[in-house]
């Protein structure tokens, strides 16, 4: 009977941490976006949330954020991973400084950035410095959303690439070596070891690897409120304009329900794309 209950004795204090922090707040937000102050149930919250002019703007600004920083980081990761790990000497230090920017909150990341486009930025006096330009330039006004959007992505990539590197670098790290041995004695190059060898044993870890980048990318804000405050909208930053700003929790808690629902989707759509077959393992 003990032996039976063991294992459910040993998830209980996951289940309760699981309990107290995610599916209480879900349960309190979820009931905030859907009644009123009656405590009748209600959409009323969801349409003021569609109807609001920053609402298509910021769902935009959020896609095309995703769509635009996490292939490249997929594709960076890849590249930078298939370094590491085909490495003799000097692994442990190239790998230390590609991760350095794990160390980085979001915030500082964007001020790091931000002290290189504005105006009295590095980059105008590189610019300036070299007679490119007469004076600095305003990078980052409202009039120039392109380039914020710019530098949100280049900070983005900056300092999120490393969680896919270090994912990536640890599911290369479990292949066997006799897999790209074997493909090499039947002549297969370089890139054919790659993409026929390594990706296919790689699926579960760039599964992993591309459903954490995608939540986090749709959950963005302070390196977008560090570099473009207002100017660029996003889904995360109306959350806490609502929030903090206009002070209506209830939509607030839409936003939050729209932003889960679009991450469940999207992780759903990632297993589904990169599942890998039962029976199959390295």
């Amino acid at each position: 009977m003990h032996t039976r209950a063991l294992p459910y004795l040993l998830l209980l204090p996951s289940l309760i941490l699981l309990c107290v922090l995610f599916l209480y707040p879900f349960v309190l937000v979820a009931w905030h976006a859907l009644s009123d102050d009656a405590g009748s149930l209600t959409t009323a919250h969801f349409s003021e949330m569609l109807d609001h002019w920053k609402f298509e703007s910021a769902f935009k600004n959020t896609l095309y954020l995703t769509l635009a920083v996490v292939p490249i980081q997929i594709a960076m990761a890849l590249y930078m991973a298939s370094l590491v790990t085909g490495m003799k000497r000097g692994r442990d230090v190239f790998l230390y400084i590609w991760t350095i920017p794990l160390g980085i909150s979001d915030l500082a990341a964007g001020i790091i950035w931000l002290s290189i486009f504005e105006q009295t930025g590095f980059l105008n006096s590189f610019l300036v410095g070299l007679g490119i330009t007469d004076e600095p330039q305003t990078f980052l006004s409202y009039q120039n959303k392109g380039t914020i959007f710019l530098a949100v992505a280049l900070a983005e990539i900056w300092r999120a690439t490393a969680i896919v590197l270090v994912i990536l670098v640890a599911g290369m790290g479990l292949i066997p070596k006799e897999y790209q041995e074997a493909a090499e004695v039947f002549g297969a190059t370089r890139w054919q070891r790659f993409t026929q060898v390594t990706l296919p044993l790689l699926k579960p870890s760039l599964q992993t690897a591309m459903i954490l980048r995608v939540i986090l990318a749709f959950e963005v804000f302070a390196v977008v409120a560090a570099l473009g405050g207002t100017n660029l909208p996003i889904l995360m930053g109306e959350t806490y304009n609502w929030q903090f700003v206009l002070r209506d929790a209830n939509v607030a808690a839409a936003y939050a329900l729209v932003i889960l629902g679009i991450s469940i989707l999207c992780t759903l759509i990632i297993m589904r794309v990169l599942r890998t077959p039962k029976g199959a393992s390295i």
